[in-house]
């Protein structure tokens, strides 16, 4: 349960907080066409990295329950997070536009 809280939570979390930190400190600044709202759907997609998370819970358990709970945990934590990724995002960028329907 961890596992997914801290992928679904923790990730975005933490990325979202230090851009904020780096804009407002001014190590960089927001490009006008992005938005908070990108910067946290992006967040939300970082959630999705499960290759490390997999390797670490094989280095930190040894095979038996607890290593399987942990990549269910892992595999659920990263669907759920790319699944939010996806709807933040969703609503996030503009619906495309049918390129038979532009006047020329």
């Amino acid at each position: 349960m961890l596992v997914v809280i801290g992928l679904v939570l923790g990730k975005p979390l933490g990325i979202t907080l230090f851009s904020w930190l780096a804009v407002r400190s001014g190590i960089t600044h927001l490009p006008s066409v992005i938005s908070w709202r990108h910067i946290l759907g992006v967040a939300f997609l970082g959630g999705i990295g499960f290759t490390i998370s997999l390797f670490v819970a094989d280095l930190a358990f040894e095979a038996g329950p607890l290593a399987s709970s942990a990549r269910i945990g892992i595999l659920i934590g990263s669907v759920i997070a790319g699944v939010a990724g996806y709807l933040v995002m969703r609503t996030t960028f503009p619906p495309s536009r049918d390129p038979a329907a532009v006047d020329p």
